[in-house]
């Protein structure tokens, strides 16, 4: 053999270890670059779920995510909680922050939960307006709770 054909033999061994070099490299870069995407896909946080996306409304015209038939259930307790907690025989302090004169009702801001609680005007004995400082007490109805015993402070 010629010093020649050694050389172009020793390159086109060299070429082709190389060649098989880059190929393995190509695959294992398909391959991983396909695991990729399959974590991708498996993993993909796009989006709800149907069960995610229900949204139901309670008795009182809340958004809540328990379902209608253990609303009840739910209701029951947070009344019975609600009754317990708020029968005592204390007065409330707020003030009124709407009153309509034309329809007789209105609302009591309470500034130290930031709740609006409704009145009727037969519950106070005196003349009230907005801004007028208040005392009360609060009683649970069948739309929520609604001011009782008002009398201006």
């Amino acid at each position: 053999m010629s010093i020649n054909n050694k050389k172009s033999i020793q390159t086109f061994m060299a070429d082709s270890t190389s060649k098989k070099e880059n190929s393995k490299k190509k695959a294992l870069k398909k391959l991983e670059k396909l695991n990729k995407r399959e974590n991708r896909k498996e993993n993909n946080n796009k989006g709800k779920s149907l069960e995610d996306m229900i949204v139901y409304v309670d008795v009182l015209g809340n958004f809540t995510d328990v379902p209608p038939h253990l609303q009840d259930k739910e209701a029951d307790l947070l009344n019975n909680k609600r009754l317990e907690s708020d029968n005592r025989d204390v007065f409330i302090e707020g003030m009124v922050d709407i009153y309509n004169d034309s329809k007789g009702f209105g609302f009591i801001k309470v500034p130290t939960s930031n709740d609006k609680i409704f009145f009727h005007f037969k519950e106070s004995k005196e003349l009230l307006k907005v801004g007028d400082q208040v005392q009360f007490k609060k009683e649970m109805s069948e739309k929520g709770f609604r001011a009782i015993q008002i009398s201006k402070k």
